[in-house]
């Protein structure tokens, strides 16, 4: 039957006897079969090794069809249920389903839904069987994606207050590049909104015809107009995610200009635009995702309290300043130069006690400047007020709940390090934004996860920059359908949590985690090969809480990305999997001692599918 079905689809094509690589490609789309293009091309090479014309026949065809899809791992599987028959019936494919793939509420209703999805032979498809044919094109689709499918759409509760929510956070947008001569550009913004980010930033700087602009001040970075930015956020803000999209702003612009910002925003957001609360007017609390979605937040400075801006609403505020003292030591979103200074100014001290129940020493007295703000501006700000961080004591006798913090890396770090119960007790309670320091001038990002530890909602990364941090900032954000807000687990929203990263205490949960490395299929090619034989090994990699950090790594395959088959198992222990996520990073060894990166996937641990 299969043979038959094969031959109909194909025969046409060898009317005048073979092919050439481009007919051989479009045979394989016809087919409906996941192919490389370098993979199916040196395969054809091969097989037309010595001879005189580029082209194959029907019998060379099915040779080639044969080495890309008909694969040993799968056909081993498939006679293990068949009983070796060259058929699944219903009843079988139901029992691989559930043994296999550990469905256990799957039915025959199930099983009968996917012969029909994936049975491409019509005659077996009646029979309510499914052929080898249809069986590789199960195993190759989306369902066995080792991600699970629950998890791809909105399933947690996103009834909580904002801060109890990881949000997914970019640092800088508008840069494209590096952060002193770089591009800015537009595209920043479309594509972190795009990949579900939900707090972007934006620096306002005094441009020209009273036109605000926005670029990396005192840099050679270029310039956007200030427009030109809110107009691609009002286009783009809910492509990806229907939740709240926060606007951080670092705003240096004369009041004059803030006030045509202020213009901007309302006009060009319009309804989107959050101008009032909801409900109350008295903010004892923040509002959840749910409440706020397809709502635009201003984060910026905020004159007085939420209930008096909303006083003034409504009434002529143009032209209306007011002066607010702020330190020029300890940074707040007004300007993230705070890590260019030292951390510890007294350098003089080499011996220095330490409380690990206190926040860090005192630094210099801050010198006070002055801001002014036009108020037309900061009754746009309503449950994102910048309030500046001065300790955690202060904020928790000070901070209403709806002003947030903005620290840099290295101080955060200190803080994780040294007041980790402190630092958890303040994420609970109040919005905290982590930003790279200033030396990152290439646009480098730090390890995102030592501050997801402490329940630091807004780790803000530079989108921009490929690598490790940003493929664990991708990976936790597939969670919950891709959504930008991943809901905290309960020890870091609890008010009187005792976790701490390092003392996980009462709050673990052990899991055990066996993971077996089949094999691989049209891995990519190594660019240092002329062939394309790469000599594959897999990295398999925990992150998370200190204690279940984790590196394993397999054999590595001598000359082979077509098909690689390892069969080997790895068995991790996992204390805090509710933190952990997975990393499977594909390298090819070039020699003893370099690797070159081939291919990765991270994922939230209790992402993953069993089966």
């Amino acid at each position: 039957t299969s043979c038959t079905w094969f031959l109909n689809i194909i025969q046409n094509e060898f009317r005048s006897g073979k092919i050439d690589l481009e007919s051989t490609m479009k045979l394989l789309e016809k087919l409906q079969i996941p192919f490389d293009y370098i993979h199916v091309k040196h395969v054809f090479k091969k097989t037309i090794d010595k001879r005189k014309d580029n082209a194959i026949n029907i019998e060379d065809f099915r040779a080639i069809y044969r080495t890309i899809v008909h694969r040993s791992e799968f056909h081993e599987l498939f006679c293990v249920y068949s009983q070796k028959n060259k058929f699944l019936a219903d009843t079988q494919l139901l029992d691989f389903l559930r043994k296999e793939q550990y469905e256990t509420e799957a039915c025959e209703m199930s099983a009968l839904e996917m012969i029909l999805k994936y049975e491409p032979i019509e005659e077996v498809r009646k029979r309510k069987q499914m052929s080898f044919e249809g069986f590789v094109r199960y195993m190759s689709s989306e369902e066995c994606s080792i991600f699970r499918k629950d998890h791809r759409t909105v399933y947690q509760d996103m009834n909580h207050p904002l801060c109890d929510y990881f949000i997914s956070s970019s640092h800088n947008t508008y840069l494209i590049s590096d952060q002193l001569i770089g591009p800015s550009d537009l595209w920043g913004y479309t594509s972190a909104l795009l990949k579900g980010c939900r707090c972007v930033e934006i620096d306002c700087w005094d441009g020209s015809n009273n036109e605000p602009v926005v670029y990396h001040g005192h840099t050679l970075t270029s310039k956007i107009p200030f427009h030109s930015v809110i107009k691609v956020i009002d286009k783009y803000a809910f492509v990806a995610s229907d939740y709240p999209v926060v606007l951080s702003l670092e705003n240096h612009c004369s009041p004059e200009q803030q006030e045509v910002m202020a213009d901007y925003l309302e006009n060009i957001l319009g309804d989107k635009l959050l101008t009032s609360t909801i409900g109350d007017a008295q903010v004892t609390q923040l509002p959840s995702p749910e409440d706020l979605k397809f709502k635009i937040l201003i984060k910026n400075k905020k004159v007085g309290t939420i209930e008096e801006g909303l006083l003034r609403r409504g009434l002529e505020s143009h032209g209306e300043v007011v002066e607010i003292s702020d330190s020029d030591s300890v940074s707040s979103d007004e300007d993230e130069t705070e890590d260019k200074a030292p951390l510890f100014p007294n350098r003089g001290i080499t011996k220095r006690k330490c409380d690990h129940r206190s926040s860090p020493p005192p630094r210099k007295k801050p010198k006070m400047k002055k801001i002014k703000i036009a108020i037309a501006l900061s009754d746009l700000v309503i449950y994102t007020k910048s309030e500046r961080f001065v300790s955690f004591e202060h904020s928790l006798a000070n901070q209403k709940c709806y002003e947030n913090n903005s620290i840099g890396e290295l101080r955060a770090q200190n803080f994780v390090r040294e007041s980790a119960k402190d630092f958890i007790s303040h994420t609970t309670r109040f919005i905290t934004r982590i930003y790279p320091k200033g030396t990152r001038t290439t646009s480098s990002n730090y390890n995102p996860q030592e501050f997801w530890n402490v329940g630091c909602q807004m780790v803000a990364l530079n989108f921009q920059t490929l690598g490790l941090q940003m493929e664990l900032q991708n990976g936790k954000f597939l969670d919950n359908g891709g959504c930008g807000y991943v809901l905290k687990p309960n020890f870091l929203r609890n008010l009187h949590s005792t976790f701490t990263p390092e003392n996980v205490g009462m709050n673990g949960n052990p899991m055990s985690l066996s993971i077996k490395l089949i094999s691989g299929y049209q891995l990519p090619p190594s660019s240092l090969s002329k062939t394309n034989k790469a000599d594959p090994l897999v990295h398999i990699e925990i992150y998370g809480v200190p204690q279940d950090q984790i590196k394993k790594k397999s054999s590595v395959l001598k000359s082979n990305a077509l098909s690689p088959r390892w069969d080997e198992t790895f068995s991790f222990t996992i204390q805090v999997p509710e933190l952990a996520l997975i990393r499977f990073c594909v390298e090819d060894e070039v020699s003893l001692v370099s690797n070159e990166f081939l291919g990765q996937y991270t994922l939230p641990l209790l992402s993953l599918k069993r089966g």
